[in-house]
This record gives C-alpha cells, sequence and structure tokens, in this order.
C-alpha cells in the first residue's frame, strides 16, 4: 500500500472522502433502489443481503457473507492496526408499507462512510481499521443484540449509523436532524394461556375460558395505563384466539411491547405489566405461561460523538442539534450496542409530505427518491469523518470513551 503524508487539514480529508463517494455514486444510487424496491422483513432480507455483498465485493472488499450464525447478516472489513470504526446497515422494511422507515438510507449512509473512511485510510497510510456490519431484523427480531451475544462487536472502538426521518421530526423546531435522540428501552412479554374446553351452550361450567384470562389481562393493563410516566408505552396484540363462539376456549396467545425511556424503568414498569397478565389466569383459573424476550435498551448518548457530527453535518451546509432533549418514543436495537461500546445514533432530514411520519406509506415514497438519497450520502460522509476523527485523534477519542464509561455506569 502507498504511503501518503498526513493530511494537512480535515478538509482536505473532506475533499477525499467527496472523491471517493463521487466515483462511487452512480453504483451507490443502485444499490439504494434495488434495496427500496425489494423490501424484505426481520430476516428474510435474502435480496438486500446478497446485493450488498456484491456491491462490496466489485468494490475491492472482502466479504463474510452469512455471518454471525444469522443468514441475512454480512461483515466487510478493512485496514489494518489501529482503532476499529463500526457501521451498522439495516436494511429490514414492515409488512405491506415496504421501506416506510427508511431503513434503505441508513444501508446507504453506512456503505457511503464505509467506503470514505476506507478510501481515505488508504489513501494517507494511517493505522486503522472499518468495518461494516448487516445488522438484520431491527424492526423486529432484535438482530443487533444477537450480533452482539455472537461476538460481532468484539474489539470495535466506535460504532456509528444514522436513521432518516422527516425534515420536521422535531415539533417547533427547524433542522436538518440532530445528533443524538433518546430512544425508549423495549421488552416483550409473551404469554399463553391453558384452560379447559366445553360446550358453551350444555356445559359451560366445566370449562376454564383462557379467553377471559386474555382479556382481563387486557383490562388489567389498561388500568395500569392510568399511573404510567407520559413517555411510557404498553401495546398489545392477540396472536390465537377462538374461531367459534360455542366453545369454551381452552387457548389464548398474545404479546406485548412495554418501552421506558430507561432501561431501570422499563424493568420496573415490566414487573407491574407481568402482575396485570398473571392477575388474569389468577382470576380465571387459567394457567400463564409467561416469557419476557427481545430487550431493546435505551440509547446511551455520547456528547463527543454527537458534537462532530454537529460540526462536520456543518461542513456540508446541514444545520443539525447537537442533541434531541426529549424521548423519541420509539425504540432500536442499536441502543444494546450503546452499551457495549461508544456510540452513535444520529437522525437526518429526508424530504416528504408535510405530516409523513416513518411507518408511514407516504414516508416510504418519500424514501425512494432521489433527494433523500442524496442526503443519505451527506450523512455518510459526516460519519467518515467522525471514524476518522476518532482515528486519528487520541485525545477526542480518550474523551468519548470515558464519557460513555459514566454513561453506563449511571
Amino acid at each position: 500500500m502507498a504511503i501518503h503524508s498526513h493530511p494537512r487539514s480535515i478538509d482536505e480529508v473532506k475533499a477525499s472522502v467527496d472523491v471517493a463517494l463521487d466515483e462511487a455514486h452512480a453504483a451507490l444510487r443502485e444499490l439504494n433502489t434495488q434495496i427500496w424496491s425489494n423490501p424484505e422483513t426481520a430476516y428474510e432480507e435474502y435480496k438486500a443481503h446478497d446485493a450488498i455483498c456484491s456491491f462490496l465485493e466489485k468494490q475491492g472488499f472482502t466479504v463474510k457473507r452469512h455471518s454471525y450464525g444469522l443468514e441475512t447478516s454480512f461483515e466487510a472489513l478493512y485496514g489494518s492496526g489501529g482503532r476499529l470504526i463500526n457501521f451498522n446497515a439495516e436494511y429490514d422494511a414492515l409488512p405491506d408499507i415496504g421501506h416506510a422507515c427508511g431503513h434503505n438510507l441508513i444501508t446507504t449512509s453506512s456503505v457511503a462512510a464505509f467506503l470514505a473512511l476506507s478510501s481515505v485510510l488508504k489513501k494517507y497510510g494511517v493505522p486503522g481499521r472499518t468495518q461494516l456490519l448487516g445488522t438484520p431484523a431491527e424492526e423486529n427480531g432484535g438482530g443487533k443484540a444477537k450480533l452482539i451475544d455472537a461476538g460481532a462487536y468484539k474489539g470495535v472502538d466506535i460504532s456509528l449509523m444514522a436513521h432518516p426521518g422527516p425534515k420536521d421530526l422535531f415539533p417547533g423546531i427547524i433542522a436538518d436532524g440532530a445528533g443524538g435522540i433518546l430512544m425508549n428501552a423495549r421488552k416483550e412479554i409473551h404469554c399463553k394461556f391453558t384452560g379447559k374446553s366445553a360446550h358453551a351452550g350444555g356445559n359451560p361450567w366445566d370449562g376454564i375460558n383462557a379467553l377471559d384470562a386474555l382479556v382481563v389481562s387486557y383490562n388489567n393493563v389498561a388500568v395500569l395505563r392510568q399511573q404510567i410516566l407520559p413517555d411510557e408505552r404498553i401495546h398489545c396484540a392477540f396472536l390465537d384466539t377462538p374461531k367459534v363462539a360455542n366453545v369454551i376456549p381452552a387457548s389464548t396467545e398474545a404479546y406485548w411491547q412495554i418501552r421506558s425511556p430507561t432501561l431501570k424503568g422499563l424493568n420496573r414498569l415490566m414487573a407491574k405489566v407481568r402482575g396485570c397478565i398473571e392477575a388474569g389466569g389468577q382470576a380465571t383459573g387459567c394457567q400463564a405461561e409467561i416469557l419476557e424476550k427481545e430487550l431493546y435498551t435505551d440509547v446511551r448518548l455520547n456528547e463527543t460523538l454527537c458534537e462532530r457530527y454537529q460540526a462536520h453535518m456543518d461542513r456540508y451546509g446541514r444545520y443539525v442539534l447537537k442533541k434531541y432533549d426529549k424521548v423519541v418514543t420509539g425504540s432500536s436495537d442499536v441502543g444494546n450496542v450503546s452499551y457495549v461500546v461508544p456510540t452513535l445514533h444520529t437522525a437526518f432530514g429526508i424530504p416528504a409530505p408535510k405530516g409523513s411520519y416513518p411507518h408511514e406509506p407516504s414516508f416510504a415514497a418519500a424514501a425512494g427518491t432521489d433527494n433523500a438519497h442524496q442526503e443519505a450520502v451527506i450523512v455518510g460522509k459526516s460519519l467518515a469523518l467522525i471514524g476518522w476523527d476518532m482515528i486519528t485523534n487520541d485525545d477526542m477519542f480518550t474523551v468519548a470513551k470515558q464519557q460513555w464509561e459514566g454513561e453506563i455506569a449511571k
């Protein structure tokens, strides 16, 4: 590898980042379109997996497909020595409404960042490493949590990614996004009630009604809603209910998603919701089988990474908040990553119809436009520059690491 002189300024590095992504412009736009045009749900993202891996291989990278025990995950690595910067690529879609959360743009920004940072490390001969990690099933399934357990983030020094939203994501604030956004911790409770069937007209007294258990538990949670915090949320889906009315049902199933701004708050709320569900079984005489799973933690913000994102986005003419202090009541498994490594999970705005919001069809349409793609690439350039900061500035990295240690100790 040819070793060039160390760049004199961040502006010189920015110019090199711009050149690298100008060269990849057409191929990157095609990749974005492929993912957006072929939406796939959690752990079914085979087309997206193959498209991204093929793209990276054509760019000269070695890619480990189907990595860390997940069929639709992948890993690409570049460089040697120095610190390791991770970029997360999400590409799962939503049932029926496609890329209404804009994960095609998350892939675009992370792939762009990986290409750009790898390019400048090579150009200037700087010790440092990059990792592009394919992280399936963010919407439902906790892909990053499984990747953490499988060791995908072992040795990572900094993790970076960005999530799109509408330009008016923050009410009353005109901005192109935010470096840091607070998100709720989330966990699921799955429950199966087992009773005893009987003829509903002939001998209902011999039955034990599993539907009653489910309804009672749901009503218990509905009463609990009066006493939860404004940013806390409880959602429920009935998975298995009776299909006929003349039989006392012997079995029902449902699951709840519980959200709270902090992990500690989530644990407290989980205990209350679990008590409501168990009480439904006790009141009706049904057995309640309860399973807690799919923990998404809250996101631990990092002041240094947020500040660097704000500064680099300003270089591209974008005004972003350093952080948004109110809790965005959604959840993401990137929170889990933020508990194991200093992490940046930004929000960036794309042009969208007034009133459009993620998880709506109108936002899916907006996520496929050229303007949205352009914003994702600019975000990717800024993420690459943050990666450069963290690799080349020892003092800045040390401060970011210390801030992270302080956050997770709270």
